[in-house]
């Protein structure tokens, strides 16, 4: 097998990339022993002989499919998290959400006269204290209270 370190190096500088890219064909290597000037090399990559290989990147399919799962929610669990629930999730953040819900469901009795203008106002100031965790438990307050009226069929 000839050395071809010199057409390697010439090769390289023709094809504007690294020596380990380039790609000699291993039948041709006998002829190519002989070609010495830069034409010759130039000729030689016209015809084929020597080629420059592709950039070999990291593949990003399995980002691409983590990003996926990210996004349904997957690899939350508690060894992925860093910062404290608040940080994550404002505490006024949450406080929004779990008011603007119960104001709602509330605002939503009241129209529909399944609660009292009354009873609406005294549970919203309790809402507003953050008597009630959720909804739900705001509802399960009314029913014990007796102010709930099931909605008619």
């Amino acid at each position: 097998m000839p050395d071809l370190a010199n057409q390697r190096r010439l090769a390289s500088d023709l094809l504007n990339c690294g020596e380990n890219r380039v790609w000699i064909d291993p039948a041709s290597q006998e002829e190519l022993a002989d070609s010495v000037t830069r034409d010759d090399i130039r000729s030689a990559i016209r015809s084929g002989v020597i080629r420059r290989r592709a950039i070999r990147a990291t593949s990003r399919g399995r980002a691409r499919r983590r990003a996926v799962e990210l996004a349904k929610g997957r690899h939350a669990g508690p060894g992925s998290r860093r910062g404290t629930p608040s940080s994550r999730v404002p505490r006024k953040e949450r406080w929004m959400r779990r008011i603007r819900a119960q104001r709602d469901l509330l605002r939503e009795l009241r129209d529909t006269k399944r609660i009292p203008p009354k009873v609406y106002r005294e549970f919203y100031r309790r809402a507003k204290g953050g008597m009630f965790r959720s909804r739900s438990h705001l509802l399960v307050n009314l029913r014990l209270a007796g102010h709930l009226k099931e909605a008619s069929p």
